[in-house]
């Protein structure tokens, strides 16, 4: 689809009158899912005259637009929405494989199991419009390849759109090897609510990745996310349309969805604090930090975000959230969002939200590196903590990984502000095991 925008719509052919037309973004990511589904029941090998496009197509209060003008806004959705898709599906296949060979490792040595399984609630087709592989495709073709995962792998892939689901089986029929795996993938066309949310609840599920990706909010809830999350060994990543969200808020006819998504008091709350302010950047992190909050009193002990902006970095457009009820996980997911961050003096941008101290929460995701050292030296003042410890204990909600405690703890002992058990040299310079004891002076 992107790429049949592209031949009628080249922004580079606007005139300046044309491409200085005033438009409001907001009104496009509320009809721009209208418009992709109408436009899919048109072939695309048939030419498309989009002359015709604001009267054949789009609703009412588009009709007035300037067909250049609504092009190149078409073309950067499009283009935002191949480049999210690729990063996500990165990030989730990344984080799967190394969680399966830790999950697989730990039921072999305790005798404990012989399944795991990755579920995708909104899968979409097996391949993207510009012939990108889907995630669930990206998963398969890595367990093929596993003699583990192709004993133990059970896939559940579901898509409410049957166009999808028949995209997707012939995608996966087509993966060379797909005949190795024990259990053949389950392919589902449901819409997802309730029903669905209390098969899971009620079922204990083996050891279990789950990845909820609808186009908007709809079938998302915080009682889907328990029920894939509740069981041992069970994480879970969901990602969320924040523009949806956020003018789905006061509007009535979405109360239901916006209640399941942030709980029916948080979302009063919510409305409530959108009443304070129409400024964007506090209105997104009410949104973020009441997501956060939420999915921690449901239990997930760590939550980490990510956000999704546009190509020219002037709007958010999608959050990533994270759950695990357990620190290995989050910090095997924190270095692969480490990965895919834009970072500043080596300190990744997680969470790229908008947070001051009002937020307590968020607001420790944007300290620098050079903020590191005197927070040790004051949470730690007097202690004598290993390593390992003082980094599960104090990396939580913060932006800094292993290498950047590494990196600044050694510099403090070179410069004696700190002591260690088996100093440096002997040592090997700039190294750091676990299980190495740091004594912190007292203030």
């Amino acid at each position: 689809m992107a790429a049949l925008l592209r031949r009628f719509f080249d922004p580079r052919s606007l005139s300046s009158a044309e491409s200085q037309t005033p438009l409001n973004d907001q009104i496009f990511d509320s009809t721009l899912n209208d418009f992709c589904r109408t436009c899919r029941s048109t072939p695309c090998s048939q030419a498309i005259d989009f002359n015709t496009v604001s009267t054949s197509i789009l609703p009412n209060h588009l009709q007035a637009v300037t067909v250049s003008r609504l092009g190149q806004i078409l073309v950067d959705f499009f283009t935002e929405q191949e480049g999210q898709s690729q990063i996500k599906a990165e990030i989730v296949t990344k984080y799967f494989l190394v969680w399966s060979k830790i999950i697989i490792a730990t039921q072999k040595k305790q005798r404990s199991g012989d399944r795991v399984a990755y579920i995708d609630l909104f899968a979409g087709p097996g391949r993207y419009e510009d012939g990108a592989a889907s995630t669930p495709i990206l998963i398969l073709r890595k367990a093929v390849s596993d003699p583990d995962l192709c004993d133990r792998l059970v896939t559940i892939f579901n898509d409410k759109d049957e166009k999808n689901t028949n995209s997707l089986r012939a995608a996966i029929a087509a993966i060379p090897g797909i005949e190795k795996l024990k259990y053949e993938p389950k392919i589902s066309t449901s819409e997802i609510g309730g029903e669905v949310v209390k098969e899971f609840a009620s079922k204990r599920l083996v050891p279990t990745f789950s990845f909820v990706d609808p186009f908007g909010y709809k079938g998302l809830s915080l009682q889907l996310v328990n029920s894939v999350l509740k069981d041992f060994g069970c994480d879970c990543v969901f990602f969320f349309n924040y523009n949806r969200i956020n003018m789905g808020l006061n509007n009535e006819a979405v109360s239901p969805h916006m209640d399941a998504l942030f709980g029916s008091q948080r979302a009063a709350l919510l409305r409530e604090q959108f009443n304070t302010t129409s400024n964007p950047v506090d209105r997104e992190t009410f949104i973020v930090d009441a997501m956060t909050n939420a999915l921690k009193e449901m239990g997930g002990k760590y939550v980490l975000p990510f956000r999704f902006r546009n190509p020219l970095d002037t709007r958010t457009t999608h959050h990533l959230f994270f759950i695990s009820k357990h620190f290995r996980g989050y910090e095997i997911m924190k270095g692969i969002m480490y990965d895919h961050s834009k970072k500043e003096h080596e300190v990744a941008k997680f969470e790229y939200n908008p947070a001051d101290s009002r937020w307590p929460d968020l607001f420790e995701f944007l300290r620098p590196l050079d903020h590191l050292e005197e927070m040790l030296l004051d949470n730690f003042a007097g202690k004598t903590v290993q390593m390992e410890s003082l980094y599960e204990s104090h990396s939580v909600g913060r932006p800094f990984v292993l290498k950047n405690y590494r990196e600044v703890l050694c510099r403090m002992e070179q410069e004696k502000k700190v002591t260690m058990d088996r100093p440096s040299p002997p040592r090997k310079k700039n190294t750091l095991a676990p299980d190495v004891s740091i004594t912190f002076p007292r203030r």
